[in-house]
Parts: C-alpha cells; structure tokens; sequence
C-alpha cells in the first residue's frame, strides 16, 4: 500500500474523507503498485465559489523518479475524490504500459539519437506587449535534471500535465525542452552544438 498523505485547503479533513481517500485513491494506485510509492492528496472547498465545480482533489504520485499529476473537480469533494482516482489509475495505467513495460522489452538495447529536425527557434519567439511594472517573477523552481531518451521526457511531459518539460538528454547530454505545440503534436529545444576549430 501506497503512503498516501492527505491535506485541506478551506476544508477539516473528517475520518469519512480520510477513509473515502484511502479506499478510492488507495484502490487507484494498486493499479501499478510498486516500491516505493507516495501520494499527497490536497482536497478544496469553496463555498463561495459560483460554480457547480466547487470543490477540487488534486494527486500527486511519486513513483520511484517520476511524478504523476492530477487535478478533478467536482460539485462535491466527494464527487472529486472518485474524478480524481479514475484519472489517476489511467495515467498510472499509461505510465506502466508506456515506461516499464517498454523498458523491460528493450532491455540492453541503446537509445538512438532521433535525427528529426528541429523547427526554427525563431519561430516561437513571439513580441511581447511592453512589459507592466507589476510584472515580475513570482516563482522559482529548482529541477533535477534526469537523463532520459526524447521519448520519456514526453511520457513525463503527459504525466505531469504540463505544457513542457526540461531534461537532461541521455544521447547527448544536453539540457533540452520538449513542448506541446498549440496547433498539436510536440516540439523540442535543443542547444547548438559548437564544433570546435581543428
């Protein structure tokens, strides 16, 4: 059994979440059950809020060095507990299928470097309008970068639900960015390579 560590925001956590946490998000992660395994459930309630979505449960995985993300909302929190434990065994189940069982099929075969080209960087740099003095860097997050093959990194890049994600590149060794494009499918940033006068 996973360690599943629950808090509320806005919300007493009562034994009846705490049980209907553990059996539904507990029964979510038996799915791809292995060691170690942590979970952080973070419960939200709103009753303020206008929305027939008042009340959110958000998941958090560890699954040895991955991180698999979720986020449900529901007109209850216990509407969003069962939301949120059903995309939690999908993704679970994605991941299993997409990393390990992929990793044990190639097992000591090499990762070959993908020769795709790679769209001007011009291209995604778009003008921003003049900058407000308001405007200002709210968050820093330090990462570790893993080395990963392109492939894991936009495995990771759907577990975590996030738009992009930086990597260390296990050919290479270079620090790339995998992103989801607006108009679909996903691009990478890579550095150019300087070759060194002979």
């Amino acid at each position: 059994m996973a360690d599943i560590k629950i808090s509320g925001r806005k919300v007493a956590i009562s034994d009846a979440l705490r049980e209907q946490v553990d059996n539904k998000i507990g029964n979510a992660l038996k799915v791809f059950d292995i060691k170690p395994m942590k979970c952080d459930v973070v419960l939200r309630a709103d009753k303020r809020h206008a929305s027939k979505d008042r009340s959110s449960c958000e998941v958090t995985v560890f699954v040895r060095d991955n991180v698999v993300r979720v986020d449900a909302a529901g007109p209850d929190l216990e509407a969003a507990i069962d939301e949120a434990a059903s995309k939690v065994s999908r993704k679970l189940r994605k991941y299993k299928t997409r990393v390990v069982d992929r990793r044990q099929r190639s097992k000591g075969k090499r990762p070959e470097p993908i020769a795709e080209p790679v769209a001007d960087l011009s291209d995604l740099i778009v003008a921003e309008p003049e900058e407000a003095e308001d405007d200002q860097l709210v968050r820093e997050k330090v990462i570790e970068l893993t080395p990963m093959t392109v492939e894991e990194a936009l495995v990771q890049t759907d577990l975590i639900g996030h738009d992009f994600y930086v990597f260390e590149n296990s050919v290479t060794g270079l620090v790339n960015v995998v992103y989801r494009r607006k108009n679909g499918g996903y691009g990478i940033i890579k550095p150019k390579i300087e070759e060194a006068d002979e």
